[in-house]
C-alpha cells in the first residue's frame, strides 16, 4: 500500500465519489512514516424516494365560508392548512362574509382568530398552518398586524414555531416619498402539538445545501393572468408543502409517512471550506471511522449518535479518541464533516394494520385562484380549496 499521488489527491478533492479506506491510528506505516491509504471508489449515495400512495389523490373546490370549514370537512382530516387571508383594509371583495373589511385592527384580528379556531377541528394534531399576512399602513403608521395575530394566536392556544420573512426579489413601484419602499410579508408557522410533522432534511435537499436554510424565503412575484390583485406564488405554496406535509398517510389513523435517514461522509465540494477539509482529511490519513467519530460527537464531545454510544450515554473513549485526533489534525475544518450529506435510506410506514397509505391532505380556506390547489396537485397530494367567490 502507497501514499496518495498528486492525482489521487485532487481526484479526491474534487469529487466525493472517492473516500479512504482501511485506515485509522494502528494502520501500517510506509517507508517514509506516514499513514498508507488507500483510494476506494463508492457510489454516489442517493435518497430512496418514499412509497406510492394506494389511492388517487383528490382536488376538490368548495364555495363556502372560511370561518366554517368544518362544516363541510371532516373532522381531523386535513394535514396541513396554506392560505392567504385578504389583508386589513387592503381589498373589498363585495362580499357580506368577507374578512378585511373589519372597522379597527382588533376586530380584523380576532375575526381571523375565530376563523383558525374553526380550523383546529379539521387540522391534525401533527399539521401545521403556514398563514402569508402582510402589515397595513393606517393613519401614515404600521399598525402591526402580523404580531398582533401572533400574539392572539399563541394566547388562543395555537404553538407560533417561525415567522418566515418572505422577501420579495421584485415589487410594484410605491408613490412614497419619505419611507422605503416594502418589500416583504410574513409567514406565520403555527402548530397545535409540539410533535407536528416536519421534515428538514427533505427541505434542505430542494432549497438548501442540506443544512438549515433559514427563515427568510427569496421569492418573487408571480404574474397573474386571470386579473387577482393579489396573486399568492406557487413557490411558497411548494415549500410549506415540502417542509410540513407527509407524502402520505394512514387512511385508519392518519399516522404520517416518516423519512428515514443517514448522515454520509459527503461535502459539498462546491465549497472552497469543505474541498479543504476534504484535502487535509486525505493528507493525513482520515478514514471513515475518524468521520464517523466526528459526526457522533458533534461541535462538543456530547454526542448524539447512538450507535457510536456506549450504555452509558457518553462516547466510548476509542469514539473520543479517534475525534480528538481527527479534530486536531483538521483545525476549525473539522465542522464540514459534521455538516456533511443527509441521505434517505428508508421511509417508515403505520403500523397499526388497519388502513393504507393514501395521499395527505392541503387546505387552503381563502382559495382564491387557486394556486394551492394546482400545486398541491402537481405535488401528488389531495387538496380542498374554500373561497366566498366561485372560480375567476
Amino acid at each position: 500500500m502507497t501514499a496518495p499521488t498528486r492525482r489521487q489527491k485532487e481526484a479526491v478533492t474534487a469529487s466525493p465519489l472517492y473516500i479512504q479506506g482501511d485506515i485509522g491510528l494502528n494502520q501500517p506505516k510506509v517507508s517514509d512514516g506516514k499513514p498508507a491509504v488507500m483510494l476506494v471508489p463508492v457510489e454516489a449515495s442517493v435518497d430512496m424516494p418514499p412509497p406510492a400512495s394506494s389511492q388517487p389523490a383528490f382536488v376538490q373546490r368548495i364555495l363556502g365560508d372560511a370561518t366554517r370549514v368544518s362544516s363541510v370537512i371532516p373532522a381531523k382530516s386535513v394535514d396541513l392548512i396554506v392560505t392567504s387571508p385578504p389583508y386589513w383594509q387592503k381589498r373589498d371583495y363585495g362580499h357580506a362574509d368577507q374578512l378585511g373589511q373589519e372597522a379597527t385592527p382588533a376586530e380584523y384580528v380576532q375575526a381571523l382568530i375565530g376563523a383558525m379556531r374553526d380550523w383546529k377541528k379539521v387540522l391534525k394534531n401533527t399539521g401545521s398552518i403556514f398563514l402569508n399576512v402582510g402589515d397595513t399602513y393606517h393613519k401614515r403608521s404600521l399598525v402591526g398586524i402580523p404580531g398582533r395575530i401572533e400574539a392572539a394566536a399563541v394566547d388562543d392556544g395555537w404553538i407560533v414555531r417561525n415567522r418566515i420573512i418572505w422577501a420579495k426579489t421584485s415589487g410594484m413601484p410605491e408613490p412614497a416619498k419619505n419611507r422605503l419602499a416594502s418589500r416583504h410579508e410574513y409567514i406565520i408557522h403555527l402548530v397545535l402539538k409540539p410533535n407536528y410533522y416536519y421534515d428538514l432534511h427533505g427541505y434542505s435537499q430542494k432549497y438548501g445545501n442540506g443544512s438549515n436554510p433559514g427563515d427568510i424565503w427569496y421569492v418573487g412575484l408571480e404574474r397573474d393572468t386571470g386579473g387577482h390583485l393579489a396573486p399568492f406564488p406557487s413557490e411558497i405554496v411548494e415549500r410549506a408543502i415540502t417542509l410540513a406535509c407527509p407524502y402520505s398517510v394512514c387512511s385508519h389513523c392518519g399516522t404520517p409517512l416518516e423519512r428515514e435517514w443517514k448522515r454520509t461522509a459527503e461535502l459539498d465540494e462546491s465549497r472552497p471550506q469543505a474541498r479543504r477539509a476534504m484535502q487535509l482529511a486525505l493528507e493525513h490519513g482520515l478514514g471513515p471511522e475518524h468521520i464517523a467519530a466526528i459526526q457522533a460527537t458533534g461541535i462538543t464531545d456530547a454526542g448524539k449518535a447512538k450507535s457510536y454510544q456506549n450504555g452509558t450515554g457518553r462516547n466510548s473513549e476509542e469514539v473520543q479518541r479517534l475525534a480528538k485526533h481527527a479534530k486536531k489534525v483538521l483545525g476549525g475544518y473539522f465542522r464540514e464533516f459534521t455538516f456533511a450529506k443527509r441521505v434517505t435510506t428508508g421511509w417508515k410506514v403505520c403500523t397499526c394494520g388497519q388502513g393504507e397509505m393514501v395521499p395527505s391532505v392541503v387546505l387552503d380556506p381563502f382559495v382564491g385562484t387557486g394556486t394551492t390547489l394546482d400545486v398541491a396537485a402537481r405535488l401528488g397530494h389531495s387538496a380542498y380549496g374554500i373561497d366566498l367567490n366561485p372560480a375567476e
